[in-house]
Order: structure tokens, then sequence, then C-alpha cells
């Protein structure tokens, strides 16, 4: 095959352009169609092509989600968290306009782990001497700058990590108060995102935890409280 033949999308069949092929384990894609893949996945070159189908599949649905999705709690700047709490859902999106660019909508239950931590870059400082020779100083001085990064874990087919820089800018100073207000950010994130992922898992276990007769307060039965909490012979609030 010649070098410069030309490929067909393996998805909605189009001809690719010049520099537009996006290789598949088995195939070939489009950038048109590349672009509608989530950007948490990471290894569409070693993913055969039925897989890739089965997984745009999974973005279209996605985006009814997304319609219904209902913002309650929003954390981070760069890239933020955003959080449906009500329907157990939660975004991650850097996108001002998330409703029509289709992020991936996770439940808190998908949620195995997430780290928050600081990056730190230095680059040594240096100077030109007599000779116009580049020289260090003496001590070597050095610019430092801090990104803050979290790693939620994901438990899902299509990726298994979302990691994501939360400041725009470097931060130069560790004692700036921009230093502490991103320190704060990033724990808050990994602090609420661990703590709804418990409830989540506490509350299902509590669902499937095999139920126990009880004695009525108010009639004194021994009885099983039905899904509304009631004694089923007087209908009185079991605690």
């Amino acid at each position: 095959m010649a070098l410069f033949d030309k490929k067909f999308c393996d998805i909605c069949g189009e001809k690719i352009g010049l520099l537009g092929n996006r290789k598949l384990e088995d195939g070939n894609m489009c950038k048109n169609c590349a672009g509608l893949l989530s950007p948490f996945m990471t290894d569409r070159r070693r993913t055969p092509l039925a897989e890739i189908k089965e997984h745009l599949a999974y973005r279209e649905a996605n985006k009814a989600e997304v319609s219904m999705l209902n913002v309650t709690r929003t954390f981070g700047d760069r890239t933020k968290v955003m959080m449906d709490e009500d329907a157990g859902k939660f975004i991650v999106t850097s996108s001002s306009r998330w409703q029509t660019e289709n992020p991936d909508v996770m439940l808190f239950s998908q949620v195995t782990g997430c780290q928050a931590g600081v990056r730190e870059s230095k680059k040594e400082i240096t100077y030109k001497d007599k000779d116009g020779k580049t020289a260090s100083y003496n001590p070597r001085r050095y610019d430092v700058d801090y990104d803050f990064y979290i790693t939620i874990y994901i438990n899902s087919p299509w990726f298994n990590e979302i990691e994501f820089k939360l400041n725009n800018n470097r931060i130069d100073e560790r004692h700036s108060a921009e230093f502490r207000e991103f320190d704060r950010q990033s724990n808050e994130i990994k602090t609420v995102l661990t703590q709804v992922r418990q409830d989540v898992r506490d509350n299902i276990a509590a669902a499937n935890a095999p139920k126990t007769a009880q004695t009525c307060p108010h009639c004194g039965a021994t009885t099983m409280p039905g899904a509304s909490g009631c004694c089923e012979f007087c209908g009185g609030a079991m605690k």
C-alpha cells in the first residue's frame, strides 16, 4: 500500500484528510470522530474499533446525563469539580460552557480514591561573568514555582483516573495567600470526594443489610419495619 493512499474513517465513513488520521488498534478514525471521545480516554491507539464504537455510544448517551445534571456544589478554579449531590453524580471540567461540551458524568460510587498534592519546579538563576559565560551564584539561586494537582481514581470501563491542575498560573511563593488558597481547595476536593464516596458505600451497605425484627414503641408488637420505616401493625414510626 502506498504511503499516501487515501484512508476512510471506520466510524463515519468519511475520507480522512492529510494529517487527519487517528490510529486505532485495528482501524482508522478521523479527527472529527476522535473529538467525540472522552478527554480522559488516553489509550485510543491500543483500543479496538469495536470498543471505540461502544465508547462513542456511551458518549452519546452521556449527553442526556449532562442535560439532567443539577449542580449543587462546585470546587476548584482552573478546572472544576461540579457535584449534583441529590443525584450522587459529578463532572470534572475546565469549560465555562460545560452544558454543551458533554463532560463525562460520573457517580460518586465510582470514585475509588483521590490524591491531592503540590509539585515544585525549580530552575537555577544564573548570570554572565566578565567573559560573557554563564555562571552560578554562590550559593546557587533558584526560581521556584508551585502547581497544585488532583488525581481522582475512577472505576470506569473507559478510564481509571482523572488528573488535573487547579491553578491557572504557577505560584512563585510558598507562603503566599495564593498558595494557601489552592492548598485549601485541593484538600477540600479530596476530603469531599472521599467522604461522599464513603457515604454512598455506607448507604448501599445499609440498604443491603438483612433486616431484623424490632419492637414497636407504640403498640409493642414485634415487627419488621417496611420501606416507610413504620410499624406494619399500627403504622407508628420506628426509630
